[in-house]
């Protein structure tokens, strides 16, 4: 490889415009680590080569290493953008990478399908466990921030995590073995509860009560109280979803997702005009979120309202229209930034 690489910055220097010779200083400069020359060389690739997905790829990727955080995030999101980004393996690297820049951001919600992606397809690893136990705790860090007192909880949490996002039977038994260890860890009870919610049959009860223990260990948690509120809608009892949505909107007030709980809670209860009002204010942070028009269209019609209601509906089918066109996860836009209906 040393002389190779001699051979490639010599043709690179007699031609500057050789993308090849790039290319592969910038691959062999990242295989051993040197991170700023594998930077400096993509730079160049892709300067010559702008279309090139993977190219724009490994830039991220070299980038992630240097410490450039930021713009790593920026350029492995415009690799996707551009369709390909070369063999699987350099698609999983982009996509744990990712996940882990949205993580150390804070923006968890966007971590949940490039890591989701992975837990499925790809075999267990310390370094996947890891970025899924940072997101299931919401630790806004890298694995390298982890410090040694956090190592455990991070790694039983990350365990169960995984299994749960690859829908993994084990999952089941890994949470519980990180609850009897670290019951007061805020997190955890909250991703069990909504393992059981979705995965696993008949388990409501004991999925809601794990979201009201996640609600004491973290008194000022949102998602637990929005997890309550919609199952308990779910079976028809609105007015005692009404307390946990209230919460939730008033621990909450920028998100849309509890006005819209809020909202639906508010309507089921028969309280019309206050529900149209917090589902209104659910719009108006969220407008691109077909769900929430559309329980706004249904209040408008229950309010003798017609020329919103169909307004609303018209705005639906719309939004619908454009979510079903072929476009890019989420994790892969650099607009996306809200949450979806369901926490």
């Amino acid at each position: 490889m040393d002389a190779a690489i001699r051979w490639y910055r010599h043709g690179a220097a007699l031609r500057p415009g050789w993308d090849e010779g790039w290319w592969y200083l910038g691959a062999f400069a990242y295989e051993r680590r040197q991170s700023k020359e594998a930077v400096e060389a993509f730079s160049r690739f892709v300067g010559l080569k702008p279309d090139s997905g993977v190219g724009w790829a490994m830039r991220g990727l070299a980038e992630f290493d240097a410490g450039r955080y930021d713009i790593a995030r920026q350029h492995l999101a415009k690799g996707l953008q551009l369709g390909s980004v070369g063999t699987l393996e350099i698609r999983n690297s982009v996509y744990q990478t990712l996940a882990l820049l949205y993580v150390r951001e804070g923006r968890f919600e966007l971590a949940v399908e490039p890591l989701s992606t992975l837990a499925r397809t790809q075999p267990e690893s310390p370094s996947l466990v890891a970025a899924c136990g940072l997101l299931l705790l919401r630790m806004a860090h890298l694995p390298s921030d982890i410090t040694a007192d956090e190592r455990e909880v991070v790694e039983a949490a990350g365990r169960a995590a995984y299994s749960a996002m690859g829908g993994k039977p084990e999952a089941r038994g890994r949470f519980e073995e990180a609850l009897r260890r670290f019951s007061r860890t805020p997190g955890l009870h909250y991703g069990y509860g909504a393992y059981l919610r979705q995965q696993v049959a008949d388990q409501s009860r004991a999925a809601i009560e794990q979201f009201e223990k996640e609600i004491e260990v973290d008194p000022k948690a949102v998602y637990p109280r929005l997890e309550i509120a919609f199952e308990l809608m779910k079976q028809g009892e609105h007015k005692a979803a009404l307390p946990y949505a209230r919460d939730a909107a008033g621990l909450a007030p920028a998100l849309f997702v509890p006005h819209f709980a809020l909202g639906r809670a508010l309507v089921g209860s028969g309280q019309l005009a206050a529900g149209i009002a917090a589902l209104e204010k659910a719009v108006g942070l969220a407008p691109d979120v077909p769900e929430a028009r559309a329980a706004l269209a249904r209040a408008y019609a229950q309010a003798g309202r017609p020329a919103d209601a169909e307004r609303e509906r018209l705005a639906v089918q719309n939004l619908r229209a454009e979510q079903d066109s072929p476009r890019l996860p989420a994790f892969a836009r650099e607009d996306a930034g809200r949450e979806e209906a369901r926490p």
